[in-house]
């Protein structure tokens, strides 16, 4: 390995192989980062890691071999450590981090991790604002479902695939490509797909203009003889699209998209569609995870999946299989003619799909949503936003806003009661309440039977939803 000592910017050349590598990873407990550590345990390496608190996968990972310290202090760093990989939200004065500087040991964000294990088989990328874990985890049921056995991480956990990463036999390597902290660049796909481009992560980028920029740097990245597949419907996906060397595709509902779903049937909540290919009839599909955006999301797949060689017939019969991933509309628990979902939606746009397709689906008589805002920052920049992504809601409870880790500000209430206001200047019905535990009792007291109740947001909210299912059983 090459590094620039006593410096913040450490120059790695990574070895060819991960076998026999002893790898410490601080922020382990994120989806992605679990899912990597889990890679890189079973291609040999030799992992530990730490995290600020116990998260959901810690068991497993401990299974496989990995050592995992809850909190984070200099001793946690092996002493023998040959590389050390950090997530995006490790700062700079975090102690495990200070301690490799120190001792010179080399340090390499998740990101490029990923992209340096992912050169090894053929990488299938997906990006976009929203709907990456639902669209990679289905691209990864396609190419199962087909005898391909693909590796891959993605950032969200699946019953269904087993987790959220494994190392197949095939040659494929699916990952999702996240856009925060431009992390996606480090990403060399023979294949990729763009769902979408929206405002988002604005703590790193200064407007929707550097967004497209850095996804137009994602599109330059797929390899030549690869392809692109982008949103049909999404300008900005064109922008980003026109610096791909690779050969472009388009997905939608237009009638000049080269991927196009016509025929759209709905029974609640879930669609059935024909996907047409360059005008022609290629498979009929039905799907069993519910909402409109689900449709664009499985036609990215299909995509991704025909060019690796996956037959009309299988993509079919697989689709109607996939039964999506955790913390995406979720099926907690049901009791006393209360159904309790959660989701991950932290974003207006999310936020507004998952609330249409829950009503649709579950036709409930009141649909309740608590929804817990996630970094002071993005609940600043798009609070109108959030304000408006209610209205289909009978009853939004809003606790206080969840910082992510590596954030230098705290949960707190500012930004959560200003939106309760705006909400119901927009004639809402909502209510702050600052903490989980408060939340979980006002809608104990008050929901009924025929209600639905949805807990959402990226943080720790489903808490509330384990609360509430042990209390209507």
């Amino acid at each position: 390995m090459r590094k620039r000592l006593g410096t913040a910017t450490t120059e790695v050349l990574l070895p060819p192989s991960v076998d026999g590598l002893r790898v410490h990873m601080i922020g382990i407990g994120g989806c992605g980062m679990c899912g990597l550590a889990a890679v890189l345990r079973r291609l040999g390496a030799a992992v530990s890691g730490s995290d600020m608190s116990t998260f959901h996968g810690l068991g497993p990972l401990v299974e496989q071999g990995v050592c995992v310290s809850v909190g984070h202090h200099r001793d946690h760093l092996p002493v023998d450590a040959d590389l050390v990989v950090i997530s995006a939200a490790i700062p700079e004065c975090n102690p495990e981090l200070v301690e490799a500087r120190q001792r010179c040991i080399p340090v390499v964000k998740y990101a490029r991790m990923l992209g340096a294990v992912m050169e090894h088989g053929r990488g299938v990328a997906v990006a976009g604002t929203h709907g990456k874990s639902t669209t990679s985890a289905m691209c990864v049921h396609l190419f199962r479902e087909a005898g391909l056995a693909p590796s891959f991480v993605i950032g969200a956990g699946s019953a269904q695939l087993g987790g959220s990463s494994a190392v197949g036999d095939g040659p494929h390597f699916i990952v999702e490509a996240c856009e925060f902290d431009r992390s996606f660049l480090h990403l060399r796909p023979e294949t990729a797909a763009i769902l979408n481009i929206e405002p988002d992560h604005l703590d790193c980028y200064k407007d929707l203009d550097e967004i497209v920029e850095a996804f137009g740097k994602f599109s330059a990245n797929v390899l030549p003889d690869g392809l692109l597949v982008r949103n049909a419907e999404d300008r900005r996906t064109l922008l980003a699209a026109r610096r791909c060397a690779a050969a472009v595709e388009t997905f939608g509902i237009a009638e000049d998209a080269d991927w196009r779903a016509v025929g759209l049937e709905v029974e609640r909540g879930r669609f059935s569609f024909d996907v047409l290919y360059g005008g022609s009839l290629l498979l009929s599909a039905r799907l069993a995870v519910p909402g409109r955006h689900n449709v664009a999301n499985a036609l990215a797949a299909i995509a991704l999946a025909h060019h690796a060689g996956v037959s009309p017939e299988r993509i079919a019969a697989a689709l109607g299989s996939f039964q999506g991933v955790s913390r995406r509309m979720t099926l907690r628990g049901e009791g006393g003619g209360v159904t309790i979902l959660d989701d991950y939606a932290h974003h207006p746009t999310e936020i507004r799909v998952t609330i249409e397709a829950a009503r649709h689906c579950y036709l409930p008589k009141r649909l309740w949503v608590v929804f817990q805002p996630h970094q002071h920052a993005r609940t600043r920049h798009f609070m109108e936003q959030f304000a408006d992504s209610f209205h289909l809601a009978d009853e939004i409870i809003v606790p206080d806003v969840y910082a992510a880790r590596g954030s230098s500000e705290g949960p707190g209430h500012d930004g959560s009661e200003e939106l309760v206001a705006r909400i119901c200047r927009n004639g809402g019905r909502a209510h702050y309440l600052p903490t989980l535990q408060a939340a979980a009792d006002h809608v104990a007291a008050h929901m009924a039977q025929g209600d639905l109740v949805v807990t959402m947001g990226a943080g720790d909210v489903w808490k509330v939803a384990d609360e509430l299912v042990q209390r209507i059983r």
